[in-house]
């Protein structure tokens, strides 16, 4: 085997920073419900930890109206629970002219605590022209009471 020494380098390699869209300055966000402790914005805060939690049992609804048409190409979304083992579907769709929409993702995903408690999905897309973006949460397929929540939703 031939090897040898080299300096260390001195360029420091740092991870990709994440170009995420400012959504409280590009968007209205509207939600049909929400907890005072938990509002929809913490779901767009980088520094928020609570998350968003609906005051109502039963599908809920966030939604995207950007001021202006969005090129996107990257969702993130994060889903946690601590407490309830439930399965919940949740659909991602996306509208040009806010009348007509395309589903971009329909997913089902089974919460086990304390084993099982959060689900992240991140997507690539190329969507042009997107003026508004629509999360749908049924947050147990079996019913119940149980409150839909979303930790974190981020798009580039």
């Amino acid at each position: 085997m031939r090897k040898r020494l080299i300096a260390e380098t001195s360029d420091i390699v740092r991870p990709r920073v994440e170009d995420w869209l400012d959504v409280e300055r590009t968007a209205v966000v509207e939600v049909t419900s929400e907890d005072k402790d938990h509002p929809v914005e913490y779901v767009f805060s980088p520094t928020e930890a609570a998350g968003w939690r609906a005051a109502t049992p039963g599908v809920q609804t966030i939604r995207l109206v950007f001021d202006q048409p969005q090129r996107l190409k990257r969702i993130s979304l994060i889903f946690e629970e601590n407490q309830a083992a439930r399965t919940q579907e949740f659909v991602l769709r996306w509208s040009s002219d806010g009348k007509s929409f395309r589903e971009i993702v329909r997913q089902q995903w089974t919460f086990s605590p304390p084993q099982t408690v959060r689900e992240t999905e991140k997507y690539q897309v190329e969507l042009s022209d997107v003026t508004v973006l629509e999360l749908i949460i049924l947050p147990n397929i079996s019913g119940g009471m149980t409150r839909a929540s979303l930790k974190s939703w981020r798009l580039a």
